[in-house]
C-alpha cells in the first residue's frame, strides 16, 4: 500500500489491547508517521495468518517495511524515529542522552510490563494452575519500580526529562497497565502525576481511546 505520490506506507501488525502495541502506536502517533494499522482482532484470522508468516513467533508488534520485517517494540520505534527524518525524534542525537533514553526504556519494559504482565496472565490460567507466589514476587517487583521512578519523577516532567522519548513510549502502556492490577494513586504522588500526564497526551489518549471498543477483553480478578 501506498500514499498518494507514491511513498511507501509501513504496515503495522498491532493487537488492540497489547501494551507492547500500545508503546509502538504512541511513537507512531507522536511522530505522525503514516501507516497502515494491520489489526490483530479476534474476529480477522487473515490478518494473524499474514503475522505469522512473516514472523514465525508469532508476538506482536510487528512492522513491514518495503519487505523488510522488524520485530520488537524498541527496536520498531529506533527504526521509525530512523526512518521519519523530521524535525521530532523519540531518541536524542547526543550518544550519552541516549543511553539514558534506552534505559528507561527498558526499565519500563522489564520491572513495570513484565511484573504487570505476570498478574494478568495468571488471571486467565485455570485455577489448579495459578501461582500466587510469582503474583506476589511480581507485586513486590512493580512496588520497587515505582518507588524509583516516584523519586525519579519527582524532579522531572518526562521520563529522560524534559523531552519526550522512547522512554515514555514504554512509560504509558507499561504504567497504565499496571495501575490497573496495583493502584499508585495515595502512594507515590509524583509518578501517579507523571501517568496523569501521559495519559493527557494527544499521541497515548488517542491509542486508549482506539482500545475502548476492546476493553472487556481484559481479564479481571
Amino acid at each position: 500500500m501506498t500514499l498518494q505520490g507514491g511513498a511507501p506506507i509501513l504496515i503495522l501488525y498491532a493487537h488492540p489491547l497489547s501494551s507492547y502495541c500500545w508503546k509502538v502506536l504512541t511513537a507512531f502517533y507522536e511522530l505522525g508517521m503514516p501507516f497502515d494499522y494491520r489489526l490483530l482482532a479476534p474476529e480477522d484470522t487473515g490478518t494473524a495468518r499474514e503475522l505469522h508468516a512473516l514472523w514465525p513467533i508469532g508476538r506482536f508488534p510487528v512492522l513491514r517495511d518495503e519487505g523488510r520485517t522488524i520485530a520488537e517494540s524498541s527496536v520498531i520505534i529506533e527504526y521509525i524515529d530512523l526512518r521519519h527524518g523530521g524535525p521530532l525524534h523519540l531518541l536524542p542525537a547526543d550518544p550519552a542522552a541516549a543511553l539514558d533514553v534506552r534505559m528507561r526504556d527498558r526499565f519500563f519494559d522489564n520491572y513495570v510490563m513484565t511484573p504487570m504482565q505476570a498478574i494478568v496472565f495468571n488471571r486467565i490460567r485455570p485455577a489448579h494452575a495459578r501461582d500466587p507466589y510469582g503474583v506476589a514476587q511480581a507485586r513486590t517487583l512493580i512496588d520497587t519500580a515505582y518507588r524509583w521512578l516516584d523519586g525519579e519523577m519527582e524532579t522531572r516532567l518526562w521520563a529522560a526529562g524534559a523531552r519526550f522519548s522512547l522512554a515514555d513510549c514504554a512509560a504509558a502502556p507499561a504504567l497504565s497497565y499496571a495501575d490497573r492490577v496495583q493502584p499508585m494513586a495515595g502512594r507515590f504522588p509524583h509518578l501517579a502525576a507523571y501517568l496523569a500526564r501521559l495519559t493527557a497526551r494527544p499521541s497515548f489518549a488517542r491509542v486508549l481511546k482506539e482500545a475502548e471498543p476492546y476493553a472487556d477483553m481484559f481479564p479481571q480478578e
